[in-house]
C-alpha cells in the first residue's frame, strides 16, 4: 500500500511505468537508491532452477559504457559507499548508499547495467564457478540444509521447497536453450514496468525527481505483468506444522494478513519481558532464546515462523512449546491493543528518525504503510480468529511500555541547586562542593569534532578487569542485559558488547536523547545483574561461515589473548568491579545529553582512569593462528599492520586499499575464481591500522590461497604506476566529519583516541592522505611485501611451509 502523503515524501509513476517513491531527509550524510524488480527465483524457468539468481551476478560484469573497473560496485566502493544486490522469491533488489556528490553518477551506472548487460559467454562462464563455490558451501553448512529440511512440511508442488540458487548443473551455459531462457527472462521482467525505484537523500522531492525522471529514461519500456500465483502453502485441512532438529523447534503458521499486521505481531510475540512467552520458557527452562518473523509473503499467502531455541530438555517439550505458542496467541487475540498500538508508533518512529538512507530506502521499496491502521489491526484479527484458538489457561503478561521511547525530562540548570535562584549563581554551599566532587570523570572523554545538532551520537565504556576469574563473566553479564539491549534497540539505540581477554568494551550509537537514561539503567543492572538471566543456561552461538569465524577471532589474535573457560559465579561480581577500572569517549552530543551522561555515569561500576592501548608490535614476523571451525572449505585472512602508528603511515594504508579494493576483488574472485567471500580492506584494532585481506574457498588448499593473495600484493607497484589519479582527494573527501555516518566516525575517533592522537585527528588524516604522493604509495607497498609492520594470519588449519611462527 503507498505510504500517506507526506512533506518529505512523494511516490508516483513515470510515463513509461516505473514507479517511484522519493524521500527527502535533510539530516542524512549520504543517499541512497533501492531498485526492485517484481521477479525473483521462482519465477525463473522450472527447467533451469538458479537463472534469477544467475542473471543478478551477471548485472555486475560490466556493460560496454562502464568496464568492470569503472561499473556500479567499483565506483560505489572507491567512493566508500556499500551496494549489492539480492535475488528473493518473487523480487530481486539491486541497492546502493554513496555521498550527495556521487549519487547521480551512481544512479546512472546502476540504470545502465539493468538496461544494457553484455551477458557475454566468457563472463558467464566464470560467474557460473562462483555460483558453484556458492553451492558447495551452501551444501555443507548445517543451518542451511536444517532451514531446507524445515520447508519440506510444506506442500509438495510449492516452490519454497526448490532449489533456486544455481550451480554447475543447472546452469548449463553453452547450451542453445539456456542462453534463450536467460534472454527471454531478462526481457520479460527487466524492463520498467516491472520495476519500483526507492531514492532517499538530502536533495529535494523535486531534485530527486529529475534525478529518477532521468534513471527512467534510460530503461526499456513495458507493461507491468502479473506474476503467476504461487500453489497452496500446504496441503488442505492444514494451517501450519511442527519442525524439531539440532536443537530447535520451528512452528511454521501458513496465514493470509498484511505485513503490517504480522509485524506488530512479531514485535510482541518476541518481547523477553517478564510474563511473555520467551519468560515463561525460560523459566521452565524448555528453550533459551525465540524469534519470530514473516519468512515468506506473496500473492496473499505468509508464512509465519517461530523459532525456539531449544535448551537441553526442550525436545521432549515440542507439544508442550507448541501449546503454550498458541495460548499466548489466544491471550493476545484478547488482549486490549490500544497501548501497544501506541507503543508501536513510537517505535516506527524513532525508526524513522535514525535510520540511514539505504534503511530509509529499502523501507520505501517495501511499499508498506508507515502505521498500524484499524484495517490491519482487523486482519490480525482475523487471522488470530481462523486458529480457533481455545481461551488463555496461563496468566500472561503484555510487555511493558519501553521507558527510553518516552521524552526525556530536562535536566537540571546547571550549577544551581533546590532553593536558589540565578540571583544565587556563584554562592557555593558545602553540600554542592561534596556533590560535585565526589567522583572524578575526567576518563570520560567527550569529542566535539562531530556537529551535535543531528539527532544521533554514540557513547563507549571500556572496561578492564585486574583479575583472572573472566571465563564466561561476560558472556553471562550480556545476557543479563539483554532486555536493556531490546528496549534500547526500540528506541533507536544500537547497544554492543565487545570482549578480548579482561577488556570489555560497551557501544551505544544512535538516537543520542535516551543515552543518559540507557547509561542510568546500565549502571543499575551492572551493579546488581538480574539473578535468574545470570543463571539462565546460555544459547549455543549461533552457526556462521567459516571467514567470519576467523573475523570473530582475529581481534583477539591480534591483542595476544587467550579465553579463560574457568567459571564466575554473581558472588564474585563485587570483587571484580572494586578492582576493574574504566575509561569513556563520546562523540557527537549535544551539551544537555553530556550532562545527563556525565550524571549517569557516575554511578558505574569500578574506577574511572585511562588505560593504556599498547599494541604488540610484531615488525617484520609473520604470524599464524589457526583457528577452528566446522566448514571443510579453506577460510583464510591476512592483516597486515602499518609499521608504524604516526598518521603518514596510516595515511599510506588508507590509500593502498583504496586503490586495492576493486582490482584485489576482481583478481581472485572473478579471474583466478578462488573461491568467494573475497574482499579487502583497512581494520583497526586497540588502535592500530591494518590492510586485511579475506577469501574462503571450498575447492583451494591453503597455500594456493595465500599464495593468490602474495602474488597480488607483488604487483602492487605495477598498480600504483597505472594509476593515473591515485584518488588522494575522493578518500580524503569520504573522511571528513560532516560526510562519515555516525557509526563509522565514532570508531575512528574511538581508535584514535586508542592511539594517543590529537582532537584534531580527522584534519590532521585528511591532510595526511591529500599530501600522499606516488612515491609514498610504492615506499608502501614495499613496506607491505616486507612485512614491515608484520603480517598476522588467521586461517581455519595449520601453517603453511614458510617462515610462519605460531604465537605461544
Amino acid at each position: 500500500m503507498p505510504a500517506p502523503a507526506h512533506p518529505h515524501y512523494r511516490q508516483l509513476t513515470l510515463a513509461n511505468g516505473l514507479r517511484v517513491s522519493l524521500r527527502h531527509a535533510p539530516r542524512l550524510k549520504r543517499c541512497a537508491a533501492v531498485l526492485r524488480v517484481a521477479a525473483g527465483s521462482h519465477d525463473a524457468p522450472l527447467a533451469w532452477p538458479g537463472l534469477a539468481h544467475f542473471l543478478e551476478h551477471l548485472l555486475f560484469l560490466g556493460t560496454e559504457r562502464f568496464a568492470t573497473s569503472e561499473g556500479l560496485m567499483a565506483f560505489v566502493q572507491r567512493h566508500g559507499g556499500q551496494v549489492n544486490a539480492s535475488t528473493r522469491e518473487r523480487t530481486t533488489d539491486f541497492f546502493c548508499e554513496v555521498p550527495a556528490s556521487n549519487f547521480a553518477d551512481a544512479l546512472e551506472r546502476l540504470g545502465d547495467m539493468l538496461a544494457h548487460p553484455r551477458l557475454d559467454m566468457d563472463d558467464q562462464l566464470r560467474e557460473r564457478e562462483v555460483l558453484q563455490a556458492e553451492f558447495i558451501a551452501w551444501s555443507q553448512d548445517a543451518q542451511a540444509q536444517h532451514q531446507r529440511a524445515m520447508l519440506e512440511g510444506l506442500a509438495a508442488d510449492h516452490p519454497l521447497r526448490g532449489f533456486h540458487a544455481g550451480n554447475r548443473e543447472t546452469l548449463p551455459v553453452p547450451r542453445t536453450d539456456f542462453q534463450q531462457s536467460l534472454r527471454e527472462f531478462y526481457g520479460e521482467f527487466y524492463q520498467s514496468g516491472q520495476m519500483f525505484l526507492s531514492l532517499a537523500g538530502t536533495q529535494s522531492l523535486d531534485e530527486l525527481q529529475a534525478l529518477a525522471e532521468q534513471f527512467g529514461a534510460g530503461l526499456r519500456s513495458g507493461a507491468r505483468r502479473l506474476q503467476a500465483a504461487p500453489p497452496a502453502l500446504l496441503n488442505s485441512g492444514q494451517s501450519g506444522y511442527q519442525y524439531v532438529a539440532r536443537q530447535r523447534l520451528h512452528q511454521l503458521i501458513a496465514c493470509n494478513a498484511p505485513r503490517e499486521a504480522l509485524d506488530f505481531l512479531c514485535t510482541w510475540l518476541n518481547a523477553s519481558a517478564p510474563g511473555g512467552l520467551l519468560a515463561q520458557l525460560k523459566t521452565r527452562q524448555w528453550a533459551t532464546a525465540l524469534e519470530a518473523k514473516v519468512l515468506y509473503q506473496f500473492a496473499g499467502q505468509a508464512l509465519l515462523e517461530v523459532d525456539v531455541t531449544l535448551a537441553n530438555d526442550g525436545p521432549q517439550q515440542a507439544a508442550s512449546i507448541e501449546a503454550m505458542l498458541y495460548d499466548w496467541l489466544s491471550f493476545f487475540a484478547h488482549s486490549d491493543w490500544a497501548a501497544l498500538r501506541n507503543e508501536y508508533a513510537l517505535l516506527i518512529a524513532r525508526q524513522q528518525q535514525i535510520n540511514g538512507a539505504l534503511a530509509l530506502a529499502r523501507q520505501d521499496s517495501e511499499q508498506l504503510e508507515p502505521r498500524l491502521s484499524d484495517e490491519h489491526c482487523r486482519a490480525l484479527k482475523t487471522l488470530l480468529d481462523s486458529l480457533r484458538l481455545a481461551p488463555a489457561k496461563i496468566s500472561w503478561q503484555l510487555a511493558p511500555n519501553n521507558p527510553f521511547l518516552q521524552p526525556a525530562a530536562k535536566a537540571p540548570h546547571a550549577g544551581l541547586i533546590r532553593g536558589q535562584t540565578s540571583a544565587h549563581r556563584g554562592l557555593r554551599t558545602f553540600a554542592q562542593d561534596r556533590s560535585r566532587g565526589r567522583r572524578d570523570l575526567s576518563s570520560l572523554t567527550f569529542s566535539h569534532v562531530l556537529p551535535d545538532d543531528s539527532e544521533e551520537g554514540a557513547l563507549y565504556l571500556h572496561w578492564r578487569l585486574d583479575c583472572t576469574l573472566q571465563g564466561d563473566f561476560f558472556t553471562r553479564l550480556a545476557n543479563t542485559l539483554q532486555p536493556l539491549r531490546e528496549n534500547a534497540r526500540q528506541a533507536g539505540i544500537t547497544l554492543s558488547f565487545e570482549t578480548v581477554g579482561t577488556d570489555w568494551l560497551v557501544k551505544m550509537i544512535g538516537a543520542h536523547e535516551p543515552i543518559p537514561a540507557v547509561v542510568e539503567q546500565l549502571a543499575q543492572s551492572l551493579a546488581q545483574p538480574d539473578t535468574n538471566l545470570w543463571q539462565e543456561i546460555l544459547p549455543s552461538p549461533a552457526p556462521m561461515i567459516a571467514i567470519r569465524e576467523l573475523l570473530k577471532a582475529l581481534p583477539a589474535c591480534c591483542a595476544g589473548t587467550l579465553p579463560d573457560k574457568a567459571p564466575t559465579n554473581l558472588d564474585d561480581l563485587p570483587g571484580m568491579w572494586s578492582n576493574a577500572r574504566w575509561q569513556g569517549f563520546a562523540a557527537g552530543l549535544p551539551t544537555a545529553c553530556e550532562l545527563a551522561i556525565k550524571q549517569a555515569a557516575a554511578r558505574l561500576p569500578g574506577q574511572p582512569a585511562t588505560l593504556e592501548s599498547t599494541p604488540m608490535p610484531i615488525c617484520g614476523q609473520h604470524l599464524w593462528h589457526e583457528v577452528s571451525t566446522d566448514s571443510s572449505d579453506t577460510a583464510l585472512l591476512l592483516f597486515c599492520p602499518a609499521p608504524t602508528q604516526t598518521l603518514a603511515d596510516e595515511a599510506r594504508w588508507r590509500l593502498l586499499a583504496h586503490i586495492i579494493q576493486a582490482p584485489f576483488y576482481q583478481h581472485l574472485r572473478v579471474e583466478r575464481q578462488v573461491g568467494y567471500a573475497v574482499f579487502s580492506g583497512i581494520r583497526q584494532f586497540n588502535g592500530q591500522t591494518g590492510l586485511l585481506f579475506g577469501a574462503q574457498s571450498p575447492h583451494m588448499a591453503r597455500e594456493d590461497v595465500l599464495g593468490h593473495i602474495q602474488a597480488f600484493l607483488k604487483q602492487l607497484p605495477d598498480l600504483i604506476g597505472a594509476h593515473e589519479d591515485l584518488g588522494n582527494l575522493v578518500l580524503a573527501r569520504q573522511l571528513e566529519a560532516q560526510a562519515l555516518p555516525t557509526t563509522q566516525a565514532a570508531e575512528l575517533l574511538w581508535q584514535a583516541q586508542l592511539a594517543g592522537h590529537r582532537s584534531d585527528y580527522l584534519e590532521q588524516l585528511n591532510q595526511a592522505i591529500q599530501t600522499c604522493t606516488r612515491q609514498d604509495l610504492l615506499s608502501g607497498a614495499q613496506q607491505l611485501n616486507q612485512a614491515a609492520g608484520g603480517w598476522r594470519c588467521v586461517a581455519n588449519g595449520a601453517p603453511v611451509a614458510g617462515s610462519w611462527l605460531t604465537p605461544s
